[in-house]
């Protein structure tokens, strides 16, 4: 099996990820919004909203007279998401490559919070948000810096280099497309934005041990972790990268350690 698949998702992670992710992508999140300065009013589109938690508080921020759209293309996270819909806040699934049926100049923000490094290509979907977003608008994107990896992106990918993993390597759509600050600013320039910031930030967190590293890894991919590798292989990878992680366990637990980006670019005001 190759390739990123939305079928690895079950209840079981999505509900993970609901609580996995309050720890983390939610936090990092709340700090992308807060560098968007999303105000009262505004109407926001989330992508890859996941199960919501911070398409909730974008509610909270844009009050009865804004109005936040979630969508993500797993459908078992949008059923989760719906629970917190109200009056201000509805979620649907869907993704950053068909938002054709959202009208141009809608949205005065959107944002891909921990989303962006799922996008295998993404110019294409930079320029229908650049279509979506009205005159001035603001895009935020947070995601993972390619060239400063965590501990167990280091781990997975040495375990992965040799047999018999080797032989089925990652396919290019399975795999998260991470970018450095520089191919993000060309690709913000490319579709049409002015590049506010794009910041290198610590991105660092500890797992009590591997199980809990691991798990949190496939909640955040949907169960892609080590989907490209057939069934029969993938308990004893997981053993494997497991063992490698636990040689850095410390009593506070296995720090993973990488860089995150955080950009905000806008849409250049009509004259």
């Amino acid at each position: 099996m190759s390739g990123l698949s939305l079928a690895f998702d079950t209840p079981q992670l999505a509900q993970q990820y609901e609580v996995r992710s309050a720890e983390r992508q939610f936090v990092n999140g709340q700090r992308l919004v807060a560098a968007l300065g999303v105000r009262a009013g505004e109407r926001v589109l989330d992508i890859g909203s996941g199960t919501g938690l911070l398409a909730e508080h974008v509610a909270g921020l844009v009050g009865p007279t804004g109005k936040v759209l979630g969508i993500d293309p797993l459908p078992l996270r949008i059923e989760i998401a719906q629970r917190k819909a109200k009056e201000n806040l509805s979620f649907q699934v869907g993704n950053a490559y068909a938002l054709d049926g959202l009208p141009s100049g809608s949205f005065d923000v959107v944002y891909l919070n921990a989303v962006f490094h799922w996008l295998p290509e993404k110019t294409e979907p930079l320029k229908q948000i650049h279509r979506l977003l009205k005159p001035g608008g603001r895009l935020g994107i947070t995601t993972g810096a390619k060239d400063q990896p965590n501990l167990l992106q280091r781990i997975k990918r040495e375990v992965l280099s040799r047999a018999p993993y080797a032989a089925y390597p990652e396919s290019l759509a399975g795999t998260p497309h991470w970018v450095t600050a520089d191919e993000l600013s060309a690709l913000l320039g490319g579709a049409g934005f002015t590049v506010q910031k794009i910041e290198t930030q610590q991105n660092v967190h500890h797992q009590p041990d591997g199980n809990a590293a691991i798990a949190f890894s496939q909640a955040s991919s949907f169960g892609n972790f080590l989907g490209h590798l057939p069934e029969s292989l993938r308990s004893q990878a997981i053993d494997d990268i497991k063992r490698e992680l636990e040689a850095f366990r410390t009593p506070e637990g296995i720090r993973l350690e990488g860089k995150r980006l955080l950009a905000v670019a806008h849409k250049p005001a009509s004259h």
